[in-house]
């Protein structure tokens, strides 16, 4: 399968305008390999915390239902996480609780996921990579193990993450996932 048309959906766990992650999913965006789009979900902040009473066919929020329409068709996933209290920000476990629903239909059904992420912290997010891996795992995604990118934001300068290895980083983490795509088909 040639990269033609491949679409990965990039989700991000923070909604500072200004955060690393933000940063993280731009660049990737901007570095896609030809013929292969790369899109960032915006409207996360916006879901209702999902409650199966609200999980209803014909009733689901309007967000939600065109959420989980214009992701049904996507390849792949890619999460940007940065950690917050040792774990997933709560932002992000609500798009997976609601993208994994139908159960066994969801959007990330089946679909190449890809975790990459920065954070402050001592490891630089791993817990919160660790824990979206699970996630989506569980809500039945194939977790792509080797996309794996966790900056410590800490130890940046002034370029942020836009130096040049995080940026040749974040280029193979996509290429990796393109390459998952593939085998899926």
């Amino acid at each position: 399968m040639s990269n033609s048309n491949l679409t990965i959906a990039v989700l991000v766990g923070s909604l500072r305008s200004g955060s690393h992650n933000r940063a993280l999913a731009e660049l990737a965006v901007a570095n896609a390999p030809e013929g292969v789009e790369l899109t960032i979900v915006d409207g996360l902040a916006e879901l209702p915390f999902y409650n199966e009473d609200l999980d209803v066919e014909g009733s689901v929020p309007a967000n939600v239902a065109a959420l989980r329409e214009s992701l049904a068709g996507v390849d792949a996933f890619l999460f940007v996480t940065p950690e917050y209290n040792g774990t997933i920000p709560a932002v992000l476990k609500n798009a997976i609780d609601w993208l994994s629903r139908p159960y066994g239909a969801g959007a990330l059904a089946g679909k190449p996921a890809g975790v990459i992420g920065a954070a402050l912290g001592r490891y630089a997010g791993t817990w919160s990579r660790q824990d979206t891996r699970k996630s989506i795992g569980v809500a039945g995604a194939k977790v792509v193990e080797n996309v794996e990118i966790g900056i410590g934001t800490g130890n940046l300068g002034d370029e942020g993450v836009a130096t040049d290895a995080i940026v040749e980083s974040v280029v193979a983490a996509v290429r990796t996932l393109v390459d998952e795509v593939a085998v899926a088909v």
